[in-house]
């Protein structure tokens, strides 16, 4: 199984409206799943997020890492359950936002183009100013959750 697969199924437990992959089309992407290729080249995960942000047509998105192997679900319904329509949440360990297992509000749309447009990358920035804006609070990640949060870069992550 690979971890888009993986993901795929843990949105899918958490029975999402739609589920979104950011990023180019490959081959084995199940039909029910929509492909948002960024809208311009570089920027990152901030891109990707930017460009699914500008195009989503429900109050909230919910944005999980394909890295990100041992999330569960109820994780995710925990993140959900913390938002509001107007209010996203990101994860925080360790003094860190953790922006690529968060819930975004569609109104971040904008900040989201604003740092695009002037070069801004760092997630760490964008999530500080959702935040400063009220546009997401933070949860502070429990020592029980923390294995969830961990991403896999390289195969030794995996052993």
């Amino acid at each position: 199984m690979f971890l888009w697969e993986r993901q795929i199924s843990i949105l899918q437990a958490i029975e999402p409206d739609q589920i979104v992959i950011s990023g180019p089309h490959k081959e084995g992407y199940p039909e029910s799943v929509t492909v948002i290729p960024d809208d311009r080249g570089g920027g990152g995960p901030l891109r990707g997020i930017g460009t699914c942000l500008k195009q989503m047509r429900t109050d909230l998105l919910i944005v999980l890492a394909v890295d990100l192997a041992r999330i569960q679900p109820g994780f995710l319904r925990k993140l959900l359950t913390r938002s509001t329509r107007a209010c996203g949440v990101v994860p925080v360990h360790e003094n860190r936002f953790e922006p690529l297992v968060a819930v975004y509000p569609a109104a971040a749309a904008g900040i989201a183009i604003e740092q695009l447009t002037m070069g801004e990358f760092v997630l760490q920035c964008f999530a500080g100013r959702l935040s400063t804006e009220g546009l997401i609070s933070s949860y502070n990640v429990q020592l029980s959750e923390q294995v969830q949060i961990s991403n896999w870069n390289t195969p030794e992550d995996i052993r």
